[in-house]
């Protein structure tokens, strides 16, 4: 067989979705912001935490004037618990039982939502808000309410149930 040596004209500036009629394009967006809402556990696919599981606490479908597109504020998990056993001392378990958390403004592109939710993050939403992640005291005062919540959910075992 013979190869062919014919290149493919891709411009690195043209968007994957160019040719897909708008209507399409209209339909795929609004399905999308109907089911990221909050509450809902996501991985996030790319960048730094890319594979990490994170819960959805603000979507804004609309955007902001600073990001112009679709994208949600997110709560998520960095360091994930440890595995315990029952042969385990108590301050192992303690050890073990910690969790880093993230918070993140990321695009709805880089979201993939699970059939999962998250129950009891209204008072989350109401601790964190948009201006907490300004400044580094308040971000850091926002990851440790994510934390102590993540943590009281993964000791009662119910980090995250299947919406059915």
């Amino acid at each position: 067989m013979k190869k062919s040596n014919t290149k493919l004209n891709i411009h690195p500036t043209h968007s994957r979705c160019q040719n897909v009629p708008a209507q399409l394009r209209l339909q795929s967006y609004l399905t999308c912001a109907l089911v990221l809402k909050p509450g809902k556990v996501a991985l996030v696919t790319r960048g730094r935490y890319a594979g990490r599981k994170a819960v959805i606490l603000k979507p804004f479908d609309e955007g902001t004037k600073t990001l112009p597109f679709g994208h949600a504020l997110v709560a998520g998990i960095q360091r994930y618990p440890g595995k315990i056993t029952a042969r385990m001392g108590k301050k192992r378990i303690a050890k073990r039982s910690k969790v880093k958390p993230f918070i993140k403004l990321v695009n709805y592109n880089h979201l993939m939502p699970t059939r999962y939710a998250l129950d009891g993050i209204e008072q989350l939403k109401q601790q964190i808000g948009n201006d907490s992640l300004k400044e580094v005291s308040q971000r850091e005062e926002a990851k440790k309410a994510v934390k102590k919540s993540f943590e009281e959910k993964f000791q009662v075992c119910d980090f995250f149930f299947p919406l059915g």
